[in-house]
């Protein structure tokens, strides 16, 4: 059976990384002290706590993978609080308790403003387009004017949340900190090598072949190298199937730091028998890779990571399950690096102040719109199986953690269709210009239904190639929304986002 069949229509943490020792001085390279960092983190979550005294204080981090609708979801949570949304899963909300919710300048002068009215304006404009995604961390600030439901300070109360969006691959990069040049050189040149990835590491791996680890120290090499490196970095998130990336994430998007030493490196075929020594290209690498984590991992988690209370991952599982087992791996083996660096857990009074950690984290599978509904339950379960080693270690801490299936924008409806003689759960909205499917190409205008496919009963037999399931998910426009009897636009709709913030905030709205 196609899974593509198309019919015409009209019309919880602050989370700790697990630092090792400083490193190896072969290279001239020692990692500053970690009680240093440890004690700048305390002091900063000692200052934010004495604040968040005087009136209750929550910052939220929200991240993602490679097109997982990350700014997409940031942005309806928002418009969804604002516009007063029907919420009916976040109590606070559909008993009523909401008085008001605005936006408030944010708390840090050096961190850009989350734009979150462009990016409603995108959505919901004439040409209804999604917008960019995340290039840089950005913040905005929410106050929650509401009633407290019961407990010693019933009454009116205000919540100040703070949402902290960042790009998923700052996510990857954390798990640098506990990896030295070699291990992290070895485990690149050997996804690189990878049948899926060869094409997209061709030019890269024929330029490895040549480098001479031994060789001198010479800069013009390793410019070279580290610009073919990037290229390959750039081609995998190029291609419309691939979920994760190879760290370093910010040799993607350099910012100020573009050309620096700190961005100029590369992996190097060292294999097990050969180490970096000084004076050497391979030396050179190893510096300029511990500066890396130094001037650019090290910062992000002691000035932001470190300061988070609550914490949502955002996955496109669909994208990973469409394009086969190997991009499946990639993502397991991605999410299990970047949580695998860290150690979650329940807050006491004591150890908010001095040795936060986080106690909530959500892993949510975005694009639950692209699926029938009688898929949803499956799609959660196989986004517990992906980061079902990271949940295990999470909850053994007492922290919570929540794996769930999610649409914060539904772009689809749900129908049924025809095949033959058989009646196919479907769901039906506007292709994006350019999608192709089953040899249609789409306008951008026309709407289609689609029958998605059904995902497994077991969410292990993704990894099984006996399992004959397929799935398929493409892209489609921001739907289109209705007015309210005033004119103004309504929030468009959408699934388990009043879930997800009953489980991110919602305690804190008791």
């Amino acid at each position: 059976m196609s899974t593509s069949a198309v019919a015409g229509l009209t019309g919880s943490s602050r989370l700790r990384p697990s630092v090792k020792g400083p490193t190896s001085e072969r290279c001239g390279v020692v990692s500053d002290p970690s009680y240093i960092d440890t004690a700048r983190n305390a002091a900063l979550a000692f200052g934010d706590s004495l604040l968040g005294l005087a009136r209750p204080r929550l910052r939220l981090g929200v991240t993602g993978l490679s097109r997982s609708g990350k700014t997409v979801f940031t942005t309806a949570l928002i418009q969804n609080l604002m516009e007063g949304a029907k919420l009916p899963v976040l109590k606070a909300a559909s008993q009523g308790r909401i008085a008001r919710v605005r936006l408030v300048p944010q708390p840090d002068p050096d961190v850009p403003r989350f734009p979150y009215e462009a990016h409603r304006a995108a959505m919901n404009g004439s040409d209804r387009r999604w917008p960019e995604s995340t290039r840089r961390i950005s913040e905005l600030r929410v106050e929650i004017d509401y009633e407290r439901a019961s407990g010693w300070f019933k009454g009116p109360a205000t919540l100040t949340l703070d949402i902290v969006d960042y790009p998923g691959e700052w996510l990857l990069d954390l798990a640098l900190i506990g990896q030295d040049y070699k291990a992290w050189s070895m485990q690149a040149v050997a996804d690189a090598r990878k049948s899926h990835r060869q094409k997209a590491a061709a030019d890269w791996l024929g330029d490895l072949a040549g480098r001479d680890a031994d060789g001198p120290a010479d800069e013009l090499a390793a410019e070279a190298a580290s610009d073919l490196f990037k290229g390959y970095l750039a081609k995998l998130r190029a291609d419309p199937e691939a979920v994760a990336v190879t760290p370093p994430g910010r040799f993607l998007m350099p910012g100020d730091l573009e050309g620096s030493p700190a961005l100029t490196f590369a992996p190097l075929d060292l294999g097990h028998d050969r180490e970096p020594r000084p004076g050497t290209l391979a030396g050179l690498m190893a510096e300029r890779f511990e500066a890396y984590k130094r001037v650019v991992v090290t910062p992000f988690f002691r000035d932001h990571f470190a300061r988070l209370d609550r914490q949502i991952v955002l996955v496109d599982v669909l994208a990973a399950l469409d394009a086969g087992a190997p991009a499946l791996a990639d993502l397991e083996t991605a999410l299990g690096q970047a949580l695998s660096a860290f150690s979650v857990g329940r807050n006491s009074w004591l150890s908010s102040l001095f040795a936060p950690r986080i106690e909530r984290v959500l892993f949510a599978a975005t694009k639950a719109d692209h699926i029938h509904h009688s898929s949803h339950d499956r799609l959660a379960a196989v986004m517990s199986l992906l980061v079902s080693r990271a949940l295990s270690r999470a909850q053994g801490a007492g922290a919570q953690v929540e794996a769930m299936a999610l649409a914060a924008v539904r772009a689809t409806h749900e129908v049924r269709i025809r095949q033959g003689r058989e009646e196919l759960p479907a769901i039906a909205g506007v292709p994006e210009a350019g999608e192709e499917i089953d040899g249609q190409v789409f306008d951008g205008v026309t709407e289609a239904a689609i029958f998605p496919g059904e995902l497994p009963e077991r969410p292990e037999a993704i990894f099984d190639p006996k399992s004959h399931w397929q799935i398929r998910a493409p892209r489609f426009r921001p739907p289109l929304v209705e007015a309210d009897a005033g004119g103004r636009l309504k929030p468009p709709p959408q699934i388990r986002l009043d879930r997800a913030l009953e489980f991110l905030i919602g305690d804190r709205l008791a």
